[in-house]
């Protein structure tokens, strides 16, 4: 196998360690030439931990070579986003301002991934502090290109990750979801992605000492990206489960009871009625299809639930937040850095005290109604962005490029502020470039997501690992 172990999905990576016929040494050593070799072109990969690596991989060689059994991602590489705390690592989130913010420990995901065997091999870029756009470009480490094509963006806000997987410098990527951060990276990369539920893994998302306020604690959550829907499960497996760090996290099984008969799935194709490219139609459409043939009873829906009324919730809760400290904010973006979230503004005002209170009932009657929806249909399925992949920094070009933006990930956000969980898996290429869409599922069952994906993967295939086009 050699030097073409990174092309091995992070399954076959771990049993081929498992069974003694590579060494983690040789499957981390075979990482970082990857990534000495197309790092350079995609600027992915922001804070090479070679050393590090090279170390854990040696440790786990001893281990096993001691008799210890391995864990389900024995040697697997693994990229971290720049906002997860990798311990003795700077986690920046792409600003300057926090180039020698040193993480005293590894964050939860990154000890849960660790504790299963796999081994951080760099941090991944990501738009400045989350706030500068969906193009994954940082004030500090410049700007992520899309292998698939240099004219369009990779996504964000985990682009960094969704790339790193996509062209072999990793098996898995870590990143996190609060409109779409995982999905949109995946969709526009060819890679899977899941967005776990709110409270399924355990996270912690400080910057220094104070806990976030209420967006940030309800919206975001870290989640896994990679090549097959087979290496995200196992990933979601290792990263579930309750942690004293982290009181939201619940001990939810990872495998729920069998629904009896078919499974029903609610197929949405245009969010809204808002407008939808034919390649996401079509994607859609095929994906349905799919299911059909697997054995799902599929049906068409005019809509998911009170979908206006997430996004506009959604957008009145973040902003508020963000408005009170914007006069800081403002200054650790950089040159053009401020202009998403000043647009973002304009389009959805800060609210009052009155009106931010009331937004976690809003925010609980949503997800009521979407528990209400999926207990009719256990699966959605629908695009992750509306549009094919853009261009880079087109949200924060004007007015037009935001509002195109923010709308094409509408069904994204709305899923985000109703903590349900959804898998992004690629259906094929259209005009050269991957095509994806979501299956988001009841609370707690990622599992239905997952399987449902694995049928739709089974059908198009696995797009990547590829070479970065010139």
């Amino acid at each position: 196998m050699g030097n073409l172990l990174w092309k091995m999905a992070a399954n076959g990576l771990a049993a081929a360690v498992a069974r003694g016929e590579v060494s983690a040494a040789e499957v981390v050593e075979s990482h970082l030439e990857r990534i000495a070799e197309v790092n350079p072109a995609v600027n992915a990969v922001t804070q090479l931990l070679a050393d590090r690596a090279r170390e854990d991989a040696a440790e786990l060689d001893r281990r096993l070579a001691a008799g210890e059994k391995p864990g389900p991602l024995a040697g697997v590489p693994f990229t971290v986003k720049e906002s997860i705390g990798i311990g003795g690592v700077p986690t920046t989130h792409g600003a300057p301002r926090f180039r020698d913010l040193v993480a005293p420990a590894d964050a939860p995901p990154v000890a849960r991934l660790r504790a299963a065997g796999a081994i951080p091999i760099g941090h991944s870029n990501m738009p400045t502090l989350t706030l500068a756009g969906m193009h994954s470009r940082s004030e500090l480490f410049g700007d992520t290109v899309n292998p698939w094509d240099r004219g369009v963006t990779p996504g964000g806000t985990s682009g960094g990750d969704g790339v790193a997987v996509a062209t072999g410098m990793a098996g898995i990527g870590l990143g996190n979801d609060s409109g779409g951060s995982v999905r949109i990276p995946a969709a526009f990369c060819g890679v899977a992605a899941l967005k776990p539920t709110f409270g399924r893994f355990p996270a912690d998302h400080r910057i220094g000492a104070e806990d976030p306020p209420l967006a940030a604690q309800t919206l975001v959550v870290d989640g896994p990206l990679a090549r097959t829907v087979a290496d995200l499960r196992t990933a979601f497996e290792a990263l579930a489960g309750p942690d004293p760090r982290d009181p939201r996290a619940v001990p939810a099984p990872v495998r729920g009871e069998p629904l009896p008969g078919p499974v029903r799935v609610a197929v949405v194709t245009d969010p809204g009625g808002l407008g939808v490219h034919p390649h996401v139609r079509s994607a859609v459409r095929d994906a349905a299809d799919v299911l059909d043939r697997a054995g799902y009873a599929v049906e068409e829906v005019d809509d998911v639930p009170r979908l206006a009324d997430a996004l506009t919730a959604y957008g009145q809760l973040t902003i508020t937040e963000f408005s009170r400290q914007w006069p800081v904010l403002r200054t650790l973006l950089g040159e053009g850095g401020h202009r998403y979230i000043e647009m973002s503004m304009e389009r959805t005002p800060a609210v009052d005290l009155d009106g931010y209170l009331r937004l976690p009932g809003v925010q609980l009657g949503v997800r009521r109604s979407w528990a209400e929806f999926l207990d009719r249909y256990p699966l959605v399925l629908g695009p992750v962005f509306t549009e094919p992949p853009v261009e880079p920094g087109l949200e924060s070009r004007d007015r037009d490029g935001h509002d195109l933006v923010a709308t094409a990930m509408r069904l994204c956000s709305a899923t985000s502020f109703a903590g349900v969980p959804a898998v992004a898996v690629p259906v094929g290429l259209a005009d050269g470039l991957p095509r994806g869409v979501q299956l988001i599922g009841r609370a707690y069952r990622e599992d239905l997501c997952l399987s449902a994906a694995e049928a739709v993967e089974e059908a198009f295939g696995v797009l990547t690992p590829i070479d970065p086009a010139q």
